[in-house]
């Protein structure tokens, strides 16, 4: 079989399949999963061309790793072959413990269960069924390889990830804004001491892919609207697992099903093997397929949040810097009561939160800058430029969403 595959990819062009064990392991079942998982979860209610999904980012990322460790070997570094191939197999499955629209349900079909965690299962068990191949993979993804640059490019502040998921978020949500300079970024790249570095010359490209990062969160991925469709679908799977769990008939397909019936926890993961096989049947496809038939159900909350949803008559979303009070809260639920819910009902159409935006947290993992003069400094000291320092505040706003025909007390 010939395995020497070009995929055309809309934001690089055309991407070669660099050996038989990558494509093997995209052919593979748990891997053509995430061609059913968007990647920006329910963006696309903001941004209609944001359809694209965890697959089409891990072949991006891992055709940037493959330029940047060709980068790294033409300046000197000692890469070698296997670590080539494990370091390009540690990026193409960093993401395939994603669940349904990504990181939106993280924490309500599981509990303190993340999806970094189901990736190293999954890397587990790929690991298995490959003779042990990944293993060297597996130790770059977690951290445990001694060269700690490897690990650096799959997970850190100036990784193949972000600078694959920035451009590509930019590219089909259509926020130019959000545009970086991914490929001179990794012509700027090294390696001193074991540590990824970037050259003095490239201080510039890494200020505005730490701009364009802190545009993108809050333009893209904390956008209001955004966040209250997805505290919406957060409600409705809460309701869809209370009546589940109540005895009552809700319609799901069957991978689906397993997580309304059960809380499950990291426990039960490790102590039933066949979860991680179900998990791994469960995508996009089967949220919005059951929520099609929750729209005609009996119970009022599920069939109005279902239709809700799947006709964009999204909660309206209120921000601000200090906590919602609770007779505020109060306010919007005596609202919903006067329409006719139950107090318990009324909950579910009440949503409160926090979003928080920092382009750079130098600690526990600067971007470091190699100097002409050989010194290695964090950016935020290399550059004169006081933006940079800026972006390293922790931006935290609160947020208190309802439906749109309900209002706050002035």
């Amino acid at each position: 079989m010939n395995k020497k595959k070009i995929l055309n990819d809309p934001v690089y062009g055309f991407i070669n399949i660099p050996n038989e064990l990558v494509f093997d392991i995209i052919e593979h079942t748990y891997f053509q999963r995430l061609r059913r998982i968007k990647q920006l979860g329910l963006t696309d209610f903001v941004y209609p061309g944001a359809l694209h999904t965890r697959f089409h980012h891990a072949i991006g990322a891992t055709y940037l790793m493959q330029k940047t460790l060709d980068t790294l070997r033409s300046k000197g570094v000692m890469i070698f072959d296997a670590e080539y191939e494990a370091a390009l197999v540690a990026i193409l499955l960093h993401d395939v413990g994603h669940g349904p629209f990504s990181h939106t349900l993280e924490f309500s079909l599981f509990k303190d269960v993340q999806h970094e965690q189901i990736s190293l299962w999954i890397f587990d068990k790929l690991n298995k069924e490959f003779g042990g191949r990944l293993e060297l993979a597996k130790q770059i993804f977690t951290g445990k390889y001694h060269r700690k640059f490897l690990h650096q490019l799959v997970s850190s502040q100036l990784d193949v990830d972000r600078l694959d998921y920035l451009k590509r978020d930019s590219f089909f949500t259509g926020v130019y804004e959000g545009t970086i300079g991914a490929e001179r970024i990794i012509k700027m790249l090294n390696v001193e001491n074991d540590q990824l570095v970037v050259e003095e010359k490239g201080i510039y490209s890494i200020e505005n892919f730490l701009s364009a990062r802190r545009l993108m969160y809050w333009q893209v991925y904390l956008h209001k609207t955004a966040v209250a469709a997805e505290a919406m679908l957060i409600s409705l799977i809460k309701r869809a697992k209370k009546l589940t769990q109540s005895g009552k008939e809700i319609p799901a397909t069957p991978a689906f099903r397993i997580f309304l019936e059960r809380n499950i926890t990291q426990q039960e993961f490790f102590d039933d093997k066949d979860l991680l096989d179900v998990f791994a049947m469960l995508d996009d496809m089967d949220v919005w397929g059951s929520i099609k038939m929750w729209q005609s159900h009996g119970d009022v909350v599920l069939s109005k949040l279902s239709n809700d949803l799947l006709n964009r008559r999204l909660f309206g979303i209120r921000l601000s810097n200090d906590k919602f009070s609770t007779e505020q809260i109060d306010h919007v639920m005596q609202q919903l009561i006067s329409q006719g819910y139950s107090a318990q009902e009324a909950k579910y159409f009440i949503q409160k939160g926090s979003i928080s935006n920092a382009a750079y947290i130098a600690k526990g993992g600067s971007i470091n800058i190699l100097m002409k003069s050989g010194e290695v400094v964090d950016v935020a000291q290399a550059t004169d430029l006081p933006n940079i320092k800026a972006m390293s505040k922790i931006v935290k706003k609160y947020y208190l969403c309802f439906p749109k025909n309900l209002s706050l007390p002035v």
